[in-house]
């Protein structure tokens, strides 16, 4: 075998946390490369994940938007023989531009790609088997690795990709189903709940927790569950395990929850957690080990247990979203290279790609109360600008955290249409330290939504002002025999 190819930093994975790793890597003049087994590059996100997902939501969107919009003029139903794949006919085309778009990035920056499968044979090398040839191995200075998650499989859950489906397989149904159970509260469930239940599809979802998506603010997450419920007419059912299911060979799957409450669905949708993906990579022999859920320890540093690997994404557990995923890449890579860190993680933003989204940046309003023991919130409905009325999206909500004095601005949720693009004026203004003011003092387009962060603003201005005021009254004289 020749002799290994050197760099400074090689990258096992190609999804958003490895990309931003490498690249992030390359601009700072490292030499790095990325080992990628698939074909292209994007890792599941891309080809199992996001985009597909995201495609479909936006067909499920668009439906929904023109049904209600045109109420009065269309009747718009989905056929009852309606094809999973008829819904999804750009998907092809959206991940051959997003492919291309990534490796020619790479490209750009200097980042070399091979293609092939690694695994470690030191905690400073690994061997990669490619389609064609011997082994190549590569030695390098710092390792990250992005390899990314799978669906876990609980024993009681018996995946057969047809009735009993994974996120990976749910779409590759050929026909809508008239029902479905989906199995967990966290984001693909949620997401893929609120998908259905758009096209029409009647959706249970059941979670051991009493709410879905505990990390986010709760009364966003009330916002959604009411659109799921009222909107959508699907139900949610919480705090109780699943006792068995099982396809009962001719119509339904069966769910028995242990309650003894049994739901009857055309299909199953399974959210239950994801396993890290390391089974090819010899983590041993680097010198690592799982702990008891399959992933990779590290440290606050993205640090494992070998000072030199880092793992991020996807292999170090929730929450596991693209945005966070490339941010620990980018983190990673601060600290193998001693480079300072001037973006707190609190300000890389959220987003949930529900119907209606869902996305938050900074501080929530029970974690301000926490750190700072008081807070002042300002809310702003979607109704109460012109183009929530003009798009009909009146159910969203802009609600804005200020510290206590209701000057600096501390975090921002939103639920509603374009809620993960909004999100980015809250980012910004976190980023740059700004006053609530900042809002109510500079002029928005009119109509837009962003407008929605001025009506927030002055929900809080006003508050204030009325603090202030009472502040400076003098109390009563007490009265006097």
């Amino acid at each position: 075998m020749s002799d290994p190819a050197t760099y400074d930093v090689c990258v096992i994975g190609s999804g958003p946390a490895g990309m931003n790793a490498a690249r992030f890597a390359a601009r700072e003049g490292y030499r790095a490369v990325v080992v990628e087994q698939e074909v292209d590059v994007g890792g599941a996100c891309v080809h199992r994940g996001t985009i597909p997902s995201k495609t479909l939501r936006e067909t499920a969107l668009a439906l929904t938007n023109f049904r209600r919009r045109t109420a009065e003029v269309f009747d718009l139903e989905v056929r009852d023989d309606m094809q999973v794949e008829s819904l999804m006919r750009r998907l092809e085309s959206v991940i051959r531009a997003h492919t291309e778009t990534m490796g020619e990035s790479l490209a750009v920056e200097g980042v070399e790609r091979w293609h092939g499968r690694a695994a470690f044979v030191s905690p400073e090398e690994i061997e990669v088997v490619r389609v064609a040839g011997p082994p190549s191995r590569v030695r390098a200075a710092k390792f990250v690795i992005a390899t990314g998650s799978k669906p876990r499989t609980p024993e009681n859950v018996p995946i057969d990709h047809e009735h009993v489906l994974d996120s990976d397989s749910i779409l590759s149904m050929v026909y809508l189903p008239k029902s479905l159970t989906v199995l967990g509260a966290g984001v693909i469930a949620c997401e893929y709940a609120s998908i259905f239940s758009a096209l029409g599809v009647e959706v249970t979802i059941v979670d051991a927790h009493p709410t879905p998506l505990g990390f986010l603010d709760p009364e966003i997450v009330g916002r959604f569950q009411d659109y799921l419920m009222v909107v959508g007419g699907g139900r949610f059912i919480g705090g109780r395990q699943v006792r068995s299911v099982a396809w009962d060979d001719v119509q339904f799957v069966r769910t028995e929850l242990d309650d003894g409450t049994v739901l009857e669905t055309d299909k199953l949708l399974c959210c239950l957690g994801r396993v890290a993906n390391l089974d090819a990579l010899d983590v041993g022999a680097a010198g690592l080990a799982v702990n008891d859920r399959g992933r990779l320890p590290v440290n606050e540093h993205l640090q494992t247990a070998q000072p030199n690997i880092y793992a991020v994404g996807d292999v170090i557990g929730p929450p596991a979203l693209a945005s966070t995923s490339m941010d620990q890449g980018r983190r990673a890579m601060l600290h193998a290279f001693d480079l300072p860190d001037t973006h707190p993680p609190e300000t890389i933003p959220v987003g949930i790609y529900t119907i209606p989204e869902m996305s938050s940046v900074g501080l929530s309003e029970a974690e301000a109360l926490k750190q700072h023991g008081d807070c002042m919130i300002g809310r702003a409905e979607f109704s109460q600008v012109a183009r929530g009325h003009i798009a009909d999206i009146s159910e969203g909500l802009v609600k804005l955290v200020a510290d206590r004095e209701g000057r600096r601005l501390l975090g921002v949720q939103i639920i509603g249409e374009g809620a993960a693009e909004l999100i980015h004026v809250g980012q910004m203004a976190l980023l740059n330290e700004s006053d609530i003011d900042v809002f109510v003092d500079n002029t928005f387009n009119f109509p837009t939504l962003a407008e929605a962060y001025r009506v927030a603003a002055l929900d809080i201005f006003w508050a204030r002002r009325a603090r202030e005021a009472a502040a400076r009254t003098p109390p009563e004289p007490a009265l006097t025999d």
